[in-house]
């Protein structure tokens, strides 16, 4: 049993490290109940907003009123279970917050593994790859690794969570790169830290990568992100 207090409709008493305490529960396997409610819990930060979807409950991080977000899920769609991540409340809520969003990801974890990494992997500093510009730009803390064919980027993301994000060259594909990455990446993390990834439900290679890497859905997110240099 969750030791979690989930307020339908409402928020829960929790304070700024209520999110970080949801996910590590999500981790776990405790889930809010399957109650077609939502709860409402304080921004993590000031960078980090969006909604994370589980099973018949949603999970809405950002600095709203719950009589705000229960008028705009009724708005938004009769299917409430389906509302909070659907695209007529995520633009509301957008526009409430004066954010846009950004996407709608399958959010998934693995623990930290022991051992060496089975690819070879050389730290840099200094890069303009794209996958880690924007790395840069979600997360705190980042590190950088490649290998041949592969870039591999870790950094502290939303409630301050490990996340991952990879990237295989096009010609490197189809031979279990990404899911090699995927593992190197658990066995980068510190022993008992959790590693968090999100990726797009329509891209197929990246969603097999992850699971055949050990990784687990959670639930469907999305985030809402300031644009200019108060996004960073």
């Amino acid at each position: 049993m969750s030791t979690l207090q989930y307020v339908g409709d409402g928020v829960t008493p929790h304070g700024a490290g209520a999110l970080a305490e949801v996910l590590r529960a999500a981790a776990r396997g405790e889930f809010p109940p399957a109650d077609g409610g939502f709860t409402v819990l304080p921004q993590p930060g000031p960078r980090d907003a969006g909604v994370l979807g589980m099973s018949a409950h949603a999970v809405i991080f950002a600095d709203v009123e719950p009589g705000w977000v229960r008028k705009a899920l009724l708005a938004a769609s009769p299917d409430q279970l389906a509302a909070p991540l659907g695209p007529a409340f995520l633009v509301a809520l957008g526009a409430e917050t004066g954010r846009r969003v950004n996407i709608v990801d399958m959010l998934t974890v693995a623990p930290a593994l022991p051992g060496r990494p089975e690819v070879p992997l050389t730290e840099i500093i200094e890069t303009d790859h794209p996958r880690v510009v924007r790395a840069r730009r979600f997360r705190d803390a980042v590190r950088v690794w490649t290998t041949d064919g592969g870039v591999l980027v870790l950094g502290r993301g939303v409630a301050g969570r490990w996340e991952i994000a990879i990237e295989v060259d096009e010609d490197a594909r189809g031979r279990g790169l990404g899911r090699a990455l995927a593992l190197a990446g658990r066995q980068l993390l510190p022993e008992g830290e959790l590693l968090w990834s999100q990726q797009p439900p329509g891209n197929a290679r990246s969603v097999r990568a992850f699971q055949a890497a050990g990784f687990r859905p959670v639930g469907g997110e999305a985030l809402l992100v300031v644009d200019g240099p108060a996004a960073g």
